[in-house]
């Protein structure tokens, strides 16, 4: 099958001509710095309850921005009309900003240095648009999957969903840098819920299946066994709802990626961006205990413990060509056998840290819109998996009294990202190295750098999962961006257990 091409309706809208306009203008005004970035977002969200479609909606986003330095200090501006004389305008006010901003800038806006890209186009990797198929189609899968949980005793209610994107992105900025980007991502979705008569216990059983950057082919192809897991949810739930609750108490942990992935994004994405590390964010629960002068000595975890950011992965949720300041993306390394080594930054904060990544941004910069600015956002941020192939069952074995884990739920982190809590969607009880059944009400704590510091060992390449969520937050004004982790199961030793229900008395 021939790769996807560029939407030519997007081809086809002016931007190269208003990013020449308002570039043009721009440097008139002497900026010493200058970008244009027009933006086409078109959204899809489909969802069903109980064998009905209850909500189709669809929704684009269009528009371009102008950001400049001028007399070291940022102006922004954006615009919706399509013409040369509102991109002439929307620079203007850009350069305006920057003229009252300067009054009030102690330090200068200095940007690392990035080699240009002469009119580049990236298309992420996928088969087939999601929304190129018929809307119809993929209500009927929705359907056909409540009534399929519902056919399970235990569930009472079932729902389904499907939120789909297509992302176009055209840059151009004063260096002579040209890029023009299209990323379809989607992420599909399940849960059932029921009740035991006897106990009055109310719960709920949900897809594992983690959002990715692909086509329709995940919902269609062998990317993700569905019918596997939508016979086995409605089992999993009736064992869940009469499963005894957890004792409190330090336990051994396997967890599995599916529950993984949210604590490497919780504890080690946020707290590794290079701007809450430096005081610059501290929105959203974010400074961070990571603080730069810790960078080469700050144990954060065990020796099997290395962990990359990497905005090139394939199928990531993060991944693009060119980030949104024209910077080609990169891996790198953020902790190496247990040790800090690295950061996420974007080019302001790589010229303040010259010392990092040689001096270059490694491509964090991202705006969720046209009508927001670009923020330093979270690469792919990654658990790597061992090198002698254990497996999960490996893991489990090596465990006498513990707890298996998959699927995440709830969390919450606080301020530096250091003291957490998570939960999950189902726990297991392991008793002499097997799978002794179901707990309920389990919850783990930790912080940060004890946690990781538990980590005895991870399983080999086949247990690694790529994980995410479409929904990280960050900013004021508020943005949201997608991101992957992918991790492998892995093994802790003597972690906090508590008992949800007991806590909730509290």
């Amino acid at each position: 099958m021939s790769a996807p091409g560029l939407d030519p309706s997007f081809h086809d809208l002016p931007h190269r001509r208003l990013g020449e306009v308002a570039l043009a203008r721009a440097e008139e005004l002497g900026a010493s710095h200058a970008d244009f970035r027009f933006e086409r977002n078109r959204y899809q969200y489909l969802g069903a309850r109980d064998g009905v479609l209850q909500t189709a909606s669809d929704a684009e986003d269009l528009g371009f921005a102008v950001r400049v330095v001028h007399q070291g200090a940022w102006g922004f501006a954006s615009g919706v009309v399509l013409t040369d004389a509102e991109a002439r305008r929307v620079a203007e006010t850009a350069v305006s900003v920057a003229r009252v901003a300067a009054a009030m800038t102690t330090t200068p806006v200095e940007l690392a240095p990035e080699q240009t890209y002469d009119d580049v186009t990236w298309i992420s990797d996928y088969e087939t648009n999601p929304l190129d198929v018929p809307t119809p189609e993929k209500a009927a899968l929705l359907v056909d999957w409540t009534e399929r949980l519902r056919a399970g005793a235990a569930v009472a209610h079932a729902t389904a969903f499907l939120q789909q994107v297509q992302e176009n992105k055209y840059y151009a900025d004063l260096a002579g840098t040209r890029t023009t980007q299209q990323r379809v991502r989607l992420q599909p979705g399940f849960e059932a819920t029921g009740e035991d008569a006897q106990s009055g216990i109310f719960d709920s059983m949900a897809s594992i299946a983690p959002p990715v950057g692909r086509g329709w082919e995940y919902l269609t192809g062998s990317h993700w066994d569905w019918d596997a897991e939508l016979a086995e949810v409605p089992e999993l739930l009736a064992e869940k709802l009469k499963a005894p609750s957890v004792e409190a108490g330090s336990y051994d942990l396997v967890v599995h990626p599916s529950n993984l992935w949210l604590t490497i994004h919780e504890s080690i994405g946020h707290a590794t961006e290079l701007d809450r590390a430096l005081g610059y964010e501290a929105n959203y629960a974010g400074t961070s205990f990571a603080t730069y002068d810790k960078l080469g000595t700050l144990r954060y975890g065990s020796p099997v413990m290395n962990v990359r950011g990497d905005r090139t992965q394939e199928h990531g949720l993060a991944t693009v060509g060119y980030d949104d300041e024209g910077v080609q993306t990169q891996s790198w390394d953020i902790v190496r056998d247990g040790v800090l080594v690295g950061y996420q930054l974007d080019r302001s904060m790589g010229h303040l840290k010259p010392e990092l990544n040689d001096g270059r941004s490694n491509g964090c910069a991202y705006a969720d819109s046209p009508g927001h600015i670009p923020i330093q956002r979270m690469a792919n941020v990654s658990l790597m998996p061992g090198t002698d192939g254990l497996t999960t069952d490996d893991l489990i074995s090596r465990v006498e009294r513990g707890i298996y884990v998959v699927g995440d739920k709830s969390w919450s982190i606080d301020m530096q990202r250091f003291n957490f809590q998570f939960t999950g969607q189902r726990f297991y009880k392991i008793t002499d190295g097997k799978l002794d059944g179901m707990l309920r009400d389990v919850a783990y704590q930790a912080t940060t750098t004890d946690f990781w510091g538990s980590m005895e060992a991870v399983g080999g390449p086949d247990t690694w999962v790529l994980g995410g969520a479409f929904n990280c937050g960050k900013a004021q004004p508020g943005q949201v961006a997608a991101v992957s982790h992918g991790c492998p199961s892995a093994l802790f030793r003597g972690v906090n257990i508590l008992n949800t229900i007991d806590e909730a008395g509290h």
